[in-house]
């Protein structure tokens, strides 16, 4: 399946405000929303590209080639954003993109075991480097532990239930190895299908954050780009689930802050530093005719913050 970035133009339109400078791409992906991002922002602009997957960090690579040394790619962990930056002299940055969560190629490519539509290896690592997969997650976590991801995670109502049901499956001996393995399990757990959506989807969002270490490498790199920009420059983040869309706009909100008339005369700064303010009052959704066109859309909230200070 073709890879189409989501929310392109209004990405673009928002991280790119004059031309030249350093951007950094710290999701690169298969490069689309980098390569639109340094078209736009002219000749004397580079950028800095990161992803943790290999297999998308070549694809980047392809689509940056025409650019030549105005991309600099590096295989990393947004969470190291600051080093990487560091080691390649990347500092007062334009724009810096985050584009998060599992991408179409991730999902559409079965054998990397982030989906329930077919039946592979449970395996969810974004990054094939590091030994965790969802499998050994499943084998290893204690069931109340799970049922804490399953609830911190996927927001999973009937975590009990399915942590209660893959630790009998342990205890039989039965492995819980393959997606389609899981998927039964948890749809028998909670009773079969009910509505439009799989039984466990929440429950592979719930490992594959767990796997990857999502929220806490998010946690990581917000404060980390603010660091990194120049006055003006701005930080978009693409998310596509309320758990990272929350943590977002909450760190974007305690930067904004305020500036506050003392008693005996001036002001005063409240809020967290550096300062910074939302670029708009609310999160950008796609419209209708992009949702026609890419599905994957639908759930994608742009949420952009300038640094002033």
């Amino acid at each position: 399946m073709l890879h189409v970035p989501v929310l392109l133009a209004e990405t673009v339109a928002r991280l790119v405000t004059a031309p030249g400078g350093w951007y950094v791409d710290a999701t690169a992906g298969a490069g689309g929303h980098a390569a639109a991002v340094l078209a736009a922002a002219g000749l004397d602009a580079r950028l800095l590209a990161l992803d943790r997957d290999g297999d998308a960090l070549e694809l980047a690579r392809a689509a940056l080639a025409p650019f030549g040394d105005r991309a600099i790619l590096e295989r990393a962990n947004f969470a190291d954003l600051a080093d990487v930056a560091a080691r390649h002299g990347v500092r007062d940055v334009r724009g810096i993109l985050l584009d998060l969560g599992v991408s179409s190629m991730q999902l559409d490519r079965p054998e990397r075991g982030f989906s329930f539509q077919h039946d592979h290896p449970l395996d969810m690592r974004m990054d094939d480097r590091q030994e965790l997969t969802a499998a050994r997650l499943l084998q290893t976590l204690p069931e109340a532990e799970l049922v804490d991801v399953l609830r911190r995670y996927g927001e999973e109502r009937m975590a009990r239930r399915i942590a209660r049901a893959v630790a009998a499956a342990r205890e039989r001996g039965e492995p819980l190895a393959t997606t389609k393995q899981l998927a039964d399990l948890v749809s028998q757990a909670k009773g079969g299908r009910r509505g439009h959506a799989h039984p466990a989807t929440q429950t592979f969002q719930a490992l594959r954050i767990a796997v990857n270490g999502e929220l806490s490498a998010l946690e990581t790199a917000l404060p980390a780009a603010l660091d990194l920009l120049a006055p003006g420059g701005r930080l978009a983040v693409i998310s596509f689930h309320s758990l990272e869309d929350r943590m977002v706009k909450q760190f974007m909100v305690a930067h904004e802050g305020r500036v506050e008339a003392l008693a005996k005369g001036g002001t005063r700064w409240v809020g967290q530093l550096p300062r910074a303010r939302r670029v708009d009052r609310k999160a950008l959704a796609a419209g209708a005719e992009e949702t026609a066109r890419n599905p994957r859309a639908r759930s994608a909230k742009l949420r952009v913050l300038e640094r002033m200070a």
